[in-house]
């Protein structure tokens, strides 16, 4: 009885994911039917509102949520988040390839991630399952929209590689959000995706296919390393994946040596005796597993500076500028994790703002091994970038250096002091972005930078 349940329920669940992204298709008629495809999504709604009631049909697509209110809210709010991704796309110029992509990335990688767990349950299986469905079908919308527009063969295979990168990112952002969030939020996820390929729409972001090939490789290797090694979890693996891609795309594989730098050492030093941590009560919860959090607390400056220096003709600023923010955001995230995960392993720690002696885990207590070795992490995350960047140099790395420093002074002092109100993460955020701001004014102040 019970194998007979499960394997109804498991059939009924594939059935739904398909409706949904039979629905999802609908998008692909954006080229020929224009404004109209707002009116076609906008019916579905209005069908799953208010005409939808019982039936087969509404069986297909019900979860059980809408069963217990006899009506398909979770397909009103899909329709609903496709329809405004449509005015967006034929009123406010998104671009239709992007506006199919954001669409089907969501549809029918929702879809193979059910097909997946008809043979394996792992997170790691489902994940994988939605970022190759979703990134597939991705591409395929955009290449069908060029097509459906009248794009030479030629033209079609030269967009291929900026069409992988788009699809390949949106799905990773949607695994991302959908491993955080509710299975009602898709319209979220949806919106979401479509927001951000819109943004790289703009930025007129291209790329090679061998570039594309290589980002992609790097980044799978990448998250299945951090995985497989205990570093991350589901959702700090794929933030930190999406990081990962856009910062080679974005940046360049320069960019990404400063990057991986940071995420390799933290998360060495997040393992390194994490018996004696965990004795001393200082250890990271999920055996140093780092989450989405985490990972975003410590890197959502970089990947700003990423995306600021990929739009820095449109903003009118230095690129120059962008880099230092990003070195020296990291140096300071890689200051902070080496300070408190080895000045941890060290007796007598003090409360940075009174000197007094604090239990070690205490919120704003330092000991002098940890603002050593933090110091090291930011000389260590400045040579590599001095090193890799000929505009950086000497002069640029020491002020790289002094940023991370300064980042980790703040970090100490607002962990001290409002920690307890803004939480580890928030603390984290804020000492990165205030070591970006020294990094960027100190290089614009000794002309490192020009304005």
């Amino acid at each position: 009885m019970t194998i007979g349940y499960r394997g109804s329920s498991v059939t009924s669940s594939i059935r739904r994911a398909g409706a949904y992204a039979l629905v999802g298709t609908l998008s692909i008629t954006a080229p020929a039917v224009g404004r109209g495809t707002v009116v076609l999504f906008a019916a579905v709604a209005a069908a799953s509102l208010f005409v939808i009631e019982e039936g087969r049909l509404f069986e297909l697509f019900a979860r059980p949520t809408d069963r217990e209110n006899r009506t398909l809210y979770s397909l009103a709010a899909f329709s609903l988040a496709a329809a405004g991704l449509a005015i967006l796309a034929t009123l406010f110029g998104m671009n239709l390839a992007v506006f199919v992509a954001s669409v089907l990335v969501l549809s029918y990688g929702h879809l193979v991630e059910r097909l997946v767990r008809t043979r394996w349950s792992a997170e790691l299986a489902l994940a994988v399952g939605f970022v190759c469905g979703g990134t597939l079908a991705g591409v395929a919308g955009q290449l069908l929209v060029r097509g459906i527009e009248g794009g030479a063969a030629s033209g079609i295979v030269g967009t291929l590689p900026t069409a992988l990168f788009l699809a390949a990112s949106g799905a990773v952002l949607g695994a991302l959000l959908r491993s955080v969030l509710f299975a009602r939020d898709d319209p979220l996820v949806m919106l979401s995706i479509g927001l951000l390929l819109w943004l790289f729409a703009e930025l007129s972001v291209s790329v090679s296919g061998l570039d594309i090939t290589i980002a992609l490789a790097l980044t799978a290797l990448l998250g299945a390393a951090s995985y497989r090694l205990g570093t991350a979890s589901i959702a700090g693996m794929l933030t930190g994946m999406l990081l990962v891609l856009l910062t080679i795309v974005l940046g360049g594989y320069d960019w990404f040596a400063v990057l991986i730098t940071f995420f390799a050492v933290g998360s060495l030093a997040a393992k390194y005796r994490i018996e004696d941590k965990r004795e001393r009560g200082i250890a990271e919860a999920n055996e140093g597993a780092r989450g989405s959090g985490n990972v975003l607390a410590n890197a959502a400056v970089a990947l700003g500076a990423v995306l600021a220096f990929a739009a820095s003709s449109l903003l009118g600023m230095a690129p120059a500028a962008s880099l230092f923010a990003f070195a020296g955001s990291l140096a300071a995230a890689m200051a902070d994790t080496l300070s408190s995960e080895l000045g941890g392993l060290f007796d007598d720690p003090r409360l940075i703002t009174t000197f007094e002696r604090v239990p070690p885990g205490t919120d704003g207590g330092v000991t002098w091994q940890g603002e050593l070795a933090g110091l090291l992490g930011a000389v260590l995350v400045a040579a590599v970038t001095g090193w890799l960047f000929e505009s950086v140099a000497l002069g640029g790395a020491v002020v790289i250096a002094l940023a991370g420093a300064a980042g980790m002074t703040v970090d100490s002092v607002l962990g001290a002091t409002i920690e307890p109100r803004v939480g580890n993460q928030g603390v984290n955020f804020l000492a990165t972005l205030s070591a970006a701001l020294v990094a960027t004014l100190a290089a614009l102040a000794v002309g490192l930078v020009g304005l």
